[in-house]
């Protein structure tokens, strides 16, 4: 019993370490001037090896995220690959640290209306709470919305919280409509 009680205390002992740690680097950066942020944070696609680095807990500080097994995650990686840019999760990695601060998704809706139209999907942007206002959720977004755009999407759209809604203008999108939501679960 000591043996686990132990181990359980030194698994704490460890993630706050790796969270102090994750915040000095983060708060040294933010003293950095923004241009050093672009060439320093570079945004890329989800690769599988990135759930070692952090991504369910970084999903985890956006909504509800249990824990994934690496099966199912290998299994759920390999599935929206097989979509090429039809589904695209994006990141950002703290180099440094090598953990993922940031993250965002785009999926592409093929439609009948406006001439067989398409449409981006923007979903799951979250930066981490120890990285916000280096402007990379500014940088996803960016990322997102500029490869819907490659892809011959009409419009890109995405819902958020109220809270949110300031930034999002910032980053050029408005208000429109209502959302509505029926949950299975």
């Amino acid at each position: 019993m000591n043996s686990s009680i132990n181990e359980s205390l030194l698994s704490q002992v460890e993630n706050i370490n790796n969270r102090a740690k994750s915040k000095v680097s983060l708060e040294s950066m933010q003293n950095n001037n923004s241009s050093g942020n672009d060439q320093k944070f570079q945004v890329r696609k989800l690769e599988v090896s990135d759930k070692s680095k952090g991504f369910i807990e970084l999903l985890q500080q956006l909504s509800v995220c249990d824990s994934v097994s690496d099966k199912e995650f290998e299994e759920r990686f390999q599935e929206l690959s097989s979509l090429g840019d039809d589904h695209v999760i994006c990141v950002i990695e703290d180099d440094q640290l090598g953990k993922i601060i940031a993250t965002g998704s785009v999926f592409i809706e093929k439609k009948f209306i406006r001439n067989c139209g398409k449409v981006g999907h923007i979903e799951d942007i979250v930066v981490d709470s120890n990285a916000r206002g280096l402007q990379l959720g500014k940088k996803v977004l960016g990322f997102l919305t500029e490869h819907a755009r490659s892809k011959g999407c009409y419009k890109v759209i995405l819902d958020c919280s109220a809270e949110n809604k300031g930034f999002y203008e910032k980053c050029g999108f408005k208000q429109k409509e209502i959302q509505m939501v029926k949950y299975f679960i």
